[in-house]
C-alpha cells in the first residue's frame, strides 16, 4: 500500500551444487526492472520536509510531514528517517525548519543553539549528524547578521547541496567498490545501507547495485537484522524494487551459509568509522565479520568519507546507542516475552579494523593499514579544496 498522505511528525569452495540448497530457484526477483533514479526517502517540498517513514515499510509507503525541527527530531528518534548520512541530510533540513519556525520574541541565535542541541540529542552514534550540525552552525555563523529570510535561503541552500553530494558520493561508492566483484558473486549484507539510509542511491547496497548492473552479483544474502528487521523489511523492498535477486535469511543463518561456500563477499554501511578504521554498524555487524574472517570471505565496509570520525581515535571511543527494551520483548507491538523479562537493547557494535579487507569510500579504496589510508585520503582531500 502507498500513500502520498503526509503524517506530523573471495570465493566460497563450491556454489549452489551439493549443498542442498536450491537457492537460485527461490531468490526474489530475479528479473531486472527499471526504477526512479532519482529516488530519495528525504524531499524538501516548499516550506517543510517530507520523509518517509521507514518503520511503516514494506506494507505502506507514508511520507511524513515535518515542519518544525522537533518533528524531525522525532523522526530520527523513533527511526522514520534511518542510516548516518540519511540523518545528516535529515538534520540539515531540520536546521532550516529552526529558523523557518522562529516563535514571536525568540533570539534567533539562541533558538537555532536550542535545535543544534535538540537535533545533536537524536543518535549519538551516527558520525553524520554530528558532522552535518557543525557545517551548518557555519553557515548560520556566517549569515546570523543578515535577516531570517537571508538565514534560511542560506541554510536551504547548504541543505539542498548536502542532499545532492550525498548521493553523488554513494554513486563514487559504487563505482570504486564495484571492480572488487567477480562473476556470479554471492554477496551477504548486513541491515539496510541503501537508498533508504542516505539521500539516495546507497551505500553498501550502492556497491551491489553497481556490481549488479556490471553483470556481477548473481545474488543477495539479505540478514533479517534483528530486533527492528532493517533487512527484512528494508533491503528486502530496495533489492525487489530493483530487479536484483535475493534471499531472505535469519541471522544466525550467516555462518551456516559461509561454511558451506554459499558467500563470496560480504559488504556492509557503517554508522562511524574510527581513525584506525574500527567501524561501528548495527549489531549484529560484529560477529558476521569474524565469521567471514574464519571462513577467508572478503568483508567490505562502504561508506562515504563524511563517516570516519578522526577525532576517534579506536572504537572503543565510539558511544554505543542502547534503545529501548521493548524492541527486543516485542515484535511490531506484540509481546513474545514474558511480562517480566528485561532485554539489553544495543544498537551497534564495533567491528575491529583488522577483520575489514577495505573500506570503500567515495574518494577510493582504502586498505590496511588504516592509520595511515584514512590520514592520507583526508590529506588528499583537502588539497583538493585548497586547489
Amino acid at each position: 500500500m502507498s500513500s502520498e498522505q503526509g503524517r506530523n511528525c573471495t570465493s566460497g569452495a563450491s556454489r549452489f551444487e551439493g549443498n542442498n540448497i536450491d537457492a537460485m530457484s527461490d531468490a526474489s526477483p530475479t528479473a531486472r526492472s527499471s526504477q526512479d533514479e532519482s529516488f530519495s526517502p528525504i524531499r524538501w517540498q516548499q516550506d517543510h520536509l517530507r520523509l518517509l517513514d521507514q518503520t511503516l515499510l514494506p506494507r505502506d509507503e507514508v511520507w511524513l510531514e515535518c515542519r518544525t525541527p522537533e518533528a524531525v527530531a522525532e523522526a530520527i528518534r523513533r527511526l522514520s528517517v534511518r542510516g548516518a548520512p540519511a540523518i545528516g541530510v535529515a538534520a540539515a533540513y531540520g536546521l532550516v525548519l529552526g529558523v523557518v519556525s522562529l516563535p514571536p520574541g525568540r533570539d534567533l541565535g539562541e533558538r537555532f543553539q536550542e535545535v543544534v542541541d535538540l537535533l545533536g540529542s537524536t543518535r549519538p552514534t551516527a558520525v553524520n549528524l554530528r558532522w552535518a550540525l557543525e557545517q551548518g552552525q557555519e553557515v548560520f555563523e556566517a549569515n546570523v547578521g543578515r535577516d531570517s529570510r537571508s538565514v534560511v535561503r542560506a541554510l536551504l541552500s547548504w541543505a539542498e547541496e548536502l542532499h545532492s553530494a550525498d548521493v553523488a558520493a554513494n554513486r563514487r561508492i559504487g563505482a570504486y567498490g564495484e571492480p572488487l566483484f567477480g562473476e556470479r558473486d554471492r554477496v551477504m549484507t548486513h541491515c539496510n545501507a541503501g537508498a533508504l539510509a542516505t539521500a539516495g542511491y546507497g551505500t553498501a547496497l550502492g556497491v551491489i547495485r553497481a556490481s549488479w548492473e556490471a553483470g556481477k552479483v548473481e545474488m543477495v544474502w539479505v540478514d533479517e537484522t534483528r530486533p527492528l528487521l532493517q533487512g527484512a523489511r528494508l533491503t528486502t523492498w530496495e533489492l525487489q524494487r530493483q530487479g536484483i535477486p535475493f534471499r531472505l535469511i535469519t541471522d544466525s543463518s550467516a555462518g551456516s551459509l559461509l561454511a558451506r561456500g554459499l558467500v563470496d563477499r560480504v559488504v556492509v554501511g557503517a554508522d562511524r568509522i574510527a581513525a584506525n578504521g574500527d567501524t561501528a554498524n548495527k549489531i549484529g555487524t560484529y560477529p558476521l565479520a569474524v565469521l567471514a574472517h574464519r571462513h577467508e570471505v572478503p568483508f567490505y565496509v562502504a561508506a562515504p568519507l563524511s563517516t570516519i570520525d578522526t577525532k576517534t581515535a579506536t572504537g572503543a571511543d565510539i558511544p554505543i546507542e542502547e534503545r529501548e527494551p521493548e524492541e527486543v520483548t516485542e515484535v511490531f507491538g506484540t509481546r513474545i516475552a514474558p511480562e517480566e523479562a528485561t532485554a539489553a537493547n544495543f544498537a551497534f557494535d564495533v567491528t575491529p579494523s583488522e577483520l575489514i579487507t577495505a573500506i570503500i569510500t567515495d574518494v577510493g579504496v582504502l586498505s590496511p593499514p588504516y592509520t595511515e589510508t584514512i590520514r592520507q585520503a583526508f590529506q588528499q582531500t583537502e588539497t583538493k579544496r585548497d586547489d
